[in-house]
């Protein structure tokens, strides 16, 4: 008789009830003080501030200033005068800049509302449209929505006020249309990965590896696009400054990734364990590479939807040159479509140990502050196990109800 699953539905509604209610009680109290000030002394919203003022600087039509950090600094200054000191390195395509005009037209703290709002309801649709599709799942909505609530990742998109929940859409919308076998709509939906390019890597590798030339053609018209209309509000210039600035971004890096700690790709797992950045690169280099290759296998060898592009969204967070941990909300379908899998798969062992990954990866972004002191981020290589064990049970004989998941 095989042994007990781990972990049981009834544990993880358990589990994910305890700590969603530890996470927001931990966010309202933190969040329950007067001003714009939290009870950290960090401004409310943190990481919007930077959208805020971008969408300021679309309004005015100011595109010189959208990769000069002291004119930002100083309007940031301006427009909210408890955020003076705060500065951000700005990275973003200058198209960016013009989603966030209609909310630099409103007071920051409702702007700020507003944004958590949206992405709330954005992370929420794309839970749902992925559940919607899991039929292994329907019966558990409860313990869906407890740990979709319960996700670190989301806590900390809402807490650092970032955008990551588009990126989430993109790779929704991107799921649904390789569904319908609408090629051409899911290299549309990837293209608009163009405003966090750094999640759109192993999706380029794969997709032209495999020669997926319809989902590459929209992809590219998508982007190009957005920058277009980059293009035509600001003008050239912009844009070359963005480019000078991607180029000259690893000489930033100290600036870009502070906190090193809360990042979860192996580019920074090496660059934590390694204190020598010509060895921690060559070192992401190389396992990169072979992460990398298992994701395109899965594609190539036509496993089951949900495999591969499970497959590609840890990819994504592995070989990304830089993620933080709010970036991590990508990862929503993956866990969703590998749930689905397993609870049809309840009585194989390799489904067992998948769930076992599957737990860990969902859990350990928690201990994430802990690599401040053990410079190894543990999050990181159970993603990499993670991803072989979706190749090796996508290449055994032994799946059933290819239907029920593809």
């Amino acid at each position: 008789m095989p042994a007990s699953p781990f972990p049981t539905a009834r544990r993880l509604r358990a589990h994910a009830l305890i700590l969603a209610l530890c996470l927001w009680s931990v966010y309202v109290w933190d969040m329950a003080t007067p001003g714009l000030r939290d009870r950290a002394g960090n401004l409310k919203g943190t990481d919007f501030l930077h959208f805020y003022t971008l969408g300021a600087l679309a309004q005015a039509h100011r595109g010189g200033d959208l990769y000069d950090l002291q004119q930002q600094a100083d309007l940031a200054a301006r427009l909210v005068p408890q955020a003076a000191g705060i500065r951000y390195l700005p990275l973003y395509p200058p198209q960016v800049a013009i989603l966030f005009e209609p909310m630099a037209r409103l007071s920051y703290p409702i702007a700020l509302a507003l944004w958590l709002g949206l992405s709330a309801l954005l992370y929420g649709l794309s839970c749902y449209a992925v559940w919607r599709v899991c039929p292994n799942l329907r019966a558990h909505p409860a313990t869906v929505l407890l740990a979709a609530a319960a996700f670190p990742a989301f806590w900390h998109l809402i807490a650092w006020g970032q955008t990551s929940a588009l990126a989430l859409a993109c790779f929704t919308l991107a799921l649904l249309a390789l569904r319908a076998e609408q090629k051409w709509l899911a290299g549309i939906a990837l293209g608009c990965l163009i405003l966090k390019p750094q999640l759109a890597l192993a999706a380029v590798f794969i997709f032209l590896t495999t020669r997926q030339w319809k989902i590459i053609a929209g992809a590219v018209a998508s982007a190009a696009l957005q920058l277009t209309a980059g293009l035509a509000w600001f003008g050239s210039d912009p844009f070359r400054s963005w480019i000078r600035r991607l180029v000259e971004l690893p000489n930033l890096l100290p600036l870009f990734e502070p906190k090193l700690y809360q990042t979860h790709s192996l580019q920074t797992f090496w660059r934590m364990l390694v204190p020598w950045p010509s060895v921690s690169l060559a070192l992401y280099l190389l396992s990169a590479l072979p992460l990398l290759a298992i994701a395109i296998s899965c594609w190539r060898r036509q496993l089951p939807l949900a495999l591969r592009y499970s497959a590609l969204l840890v990819a994504t967070v592995l070989v990304a040159p830089h993620l933080t941990v709010y970036d991590l909300v990508i990862l929503a379908p993956a866990f969703l479509l590998l749930a689905n899998w397993i609870a049809s798969e309840c009585r194989v062992e390799s489904a067992r140990r998948l769930s076992i990954l599957l737990y860990l990866a969902y859990m350990l972004p928690l201990l994430g502050p802990l690599a401040r002191w053990t410079h190894f981020q543990l999050s990181v290589p159970v993603m990499g196990v993670l991803l072989y064990q979706i190749w090796r049970v996508g290449s055994v004989k032994s799946l059933t109800g290819q239907a029920a998941y593809d």
